[in-house]
């Protein structure tokens, strides 16, 4: 359980917290964000209690434009952060809940922000992203009259 509210409809429950890449009107700078109910918590202003032993060597990675640094770390990174967040948000931690100036610093309400791509798309595969790149391969392969099989 959260000290932050959340709607039991939300999508951002303490349970699942996404990470994205946002901004505010009063800062543009894109940085690291976790939504839970209807707030971002600003990683980049809390990146120093992250004090495990993977993260605390890479506290950085939440104070990049991306999340390109932080999909580097895997998975013991990744589920170092996510056991720090769920405590951080905790009812029963202080860190957060009490620190009035902390909280005023880290959380963003949703409304406020803008939302950005979370990574620098390197290079990728597209894999029959779309009925009609499938249809092009399979005419390719087996002819415009069987382009597409039962099972796509």
């Amino acid at each position: 359980m959260s000290f932050i509210s959340v709607d039991a409809a939300s999508d951002f429950s303490y349970q699942n917290l996404p990470y994205g890449v946002f901004s505010t009107s009063d800062n543009p700078r894109h940085r690291i964000g976790v939504a839970i109910g209807d707030q971002i918590l600003d990683l980049s202003v809390i990146r120093s209690l992250f004090v495990g032993p993977v993260m605390s060597k890479h506290q950085d990675a939440f104070d990049q434009s991306t999340l390109n640094a932080f999909m580097a770390l895997g998975y013991e990174a990744w589920n170092e952060a996510r056991r720090t967040l769920q405590k951080l948000l905790s009812a029963s931690e202080r860190t957060l809940r009490d620190n009035v100036s902390l909280r005023s610093r880290a959380f963003v309400h949703q409304s406020a922000a803008m939302m950005h791509l979370p990574a620098d798309v390197g290079d990728y595969t597209d894999f029959y992203s779309s009925r009609d790149h499938a249809t092009n391969v399979g005419i390719m392969f087996r002819g415009k009259e069987n382009a597409l099989l039962p099972n796509w």
